[in-house]
């Protein structure tokens, strides 16, 4: 089965959001004086990452926009009762430090330039289109992608396989002829690869593998349900020639 398309997720895939994140904040925590609360500032910036996909996880579900996700945020960290105003405030000056530290991963660019002849390329995110389309812009790649999608406009988030079937369709390709890449295993990874898509996970910390994610089908073999494995977005060019959904070991596990 051939592989037309490929379509990306950003934060952690694309993106080093992890390292920019840690960056930013430790920086913005330093000049707020907010450092002096926590043993460490590797404690402040876990609690950060806690309550970030906490609020994250409202924002999907729907319970919160994307706006009030951002101030809530802010308002569970600090513990203090902020307007709006003085929320959007706080936020917006961790954002000049966080957009400072702003990098691609270095296999990023490499790999776009090997699959730019052979494959089209779109993204899809969990995110907002006015946010995602400015950081490709900012990062210099948003003109390698067709198409860019976010949740926010969609009204629909991975792992739904109408998020993933959006994607496509964008792309006027059958769910089979398009690869999603993306970090997270379950959302990205077993979202993608039960909505029909070659799904890839990539996994540069070694994370792992979650629980399910070695089931197999019929006759003893892995089921064509597993996302494949990568550590580097390097292996993905072969993985996509080789395109070994049907029946052969899936390299998740």
């Amino acid at each position: 089965m051939t592989i037309r398309a490929v379509v990306w997720d950003i934060d952690d895939t694309l993106f080093d959001y992890t390292t920019a994140d840690r960056a930013g904040l430790r920086e913005h925590l330093a000049a707020e004086g907010l450092l002096d609360g926590y043993a460490s500032a590797e404690q402040a910036l876990v609690r950060w990452r806690e309550i970030t996909e906490q609020q994250w996880l409202r924002f999907s579900a729907g319970e919160t926009d994307w706006e009030g996700q951002r101030r809530d945020r802010v308002r569970v960290f600090t513990g203090e009762t902020l307007t709006d105003a003085q929320a959007d405030a706080w936020f917006d000056r961790y954002i000049g430090h966080y957009e400072a530290a702003w990098a691609l991963f270095p296999d990023v660019l490499p790999v776009l330039d090997t699959l730019a002849g052979t494959h089209r390329h779109a993204v899809l995110s969990n995110s907002t289109l006015r946010n995602q389309d400015r950081k490709l812009r900012i990062l210099g790649v948003r003109d390698r992608f067709e198409a860019v999608l976010c949740a926010a406009e969609l009204g629909v988030h991975k792992p739904a396989a109408e998020a993933f079937h959006a994607a496509c369709e964008a792309l006027g390709l059958p769910a089979h002829q398009v690869a999603y890449v993306g970090d997270h295993p379950s959302i990205d990874g077993q979202g993608a690869a039960d909505a029909g898509l070659f799904s890839v996970w990539i996994d540069r910390a070694g994370a792992a593998a979650p629980a399910g994610a070695a089931r197999r089908g019929p006759e003893g073999r892995r089921g064509p349900a597993v996302p494949h494995r990568i550590a580097s977005l390097a292996e993905l060019p072969a993985l996509l020639r080789a395109d070994t959904r049907f029946g052969a070991p899936s390299t998740f596990g």
